[in-house]
């Protein structure tokens, strides 16, 4: 579904932000190489987001992994950013991270100060996913699954045990390209944020 062709939104350059906004509230979405982070970012913000897409070159075809993702003609080199506004004092920032390996390293810093993460999953490459799952589980930050639907998949019982998923984080299907689904994304990682097994977790031991 082209989420453009049912976007109601006004113009992105007609959306500045609030002079009452008071609070920011911090979302990042991780995930392997390809899998619709910048989409998701530039399905769902309200601003015209920006991205750091970078042209691949041949050197960067020998290093990254194109498996499942042959057509892939750009890259994000550090991250992308798109806002959402809440209320009149609440605006939420999004921050898509780096899939590729040699930029992990930026992750961390990504995850500073955010309240939680999506990680979107393309179930023809789940085990790109577990690097993601491993840093959010060290760095005890709450986070939602999102299988991107790409194509028919695997059900999401087999996504979770391959992922070897705990039963209290959510995991759900979206589809990056569509505004509304991104939106129902956005709405379980704060139900999630806010269920108290979630604050459990993440209290150290």
């Amino acid at each position: 579904m082209d989420s453009a062709s049912s976007d109601t939104r006004p113009a992105r350059a007609d959306a500045p932000l609030s002079a009452a906004a008071r609070q920011g509230l911090k979302i990042v979405i991780v995930g392997g190489f390809g899998v619709g982070k910048t989409t998701m970012v530039r399905s769902i913000s309200e601003i015209r987001p920006l991205d750091t897409e970078a042209t691949m070159t041949q050197a960067g075809s020998e290093v990254d992994d194109l498996a499942g993702i042959a057509g892939k003609s750009t890259t994000t080199v550090a991250f992308d950013f798109g806002r959402i506004t809440i209320d009149d004092e609440h605006v939420l920032y999004l921050f898509g991270a780096p899939g590729q390996e040699r930029f992990w390293f930026l992750w961390d810093r990504l995850f500073s100060g955010a309240l939680g993460a999506i990680v979107l999953v393309d179930q023809r490459r789940i085990a790109d996913s577990w690097y993601a799952i491993d840093r959010l589980e060290h760095q005890r930050m709450p986070f939602i699954v999102a299988c991107n639907n790409f194509s028919p998949g695997s059900a999401l019982s087999e996504v979770r045990e391959a992922l070897d998923l705990d039963s209290h984080i959510p995991l759900v299907d979206c589809d990056a390209r569509d505004r509304d689904a991104c939106k129902q994304v956005l709405i379980t990682l704060v139900e999630h944020l806010h269920h108290p097994e979630t604050a459990r977790w993440r209290s150290p031991a």
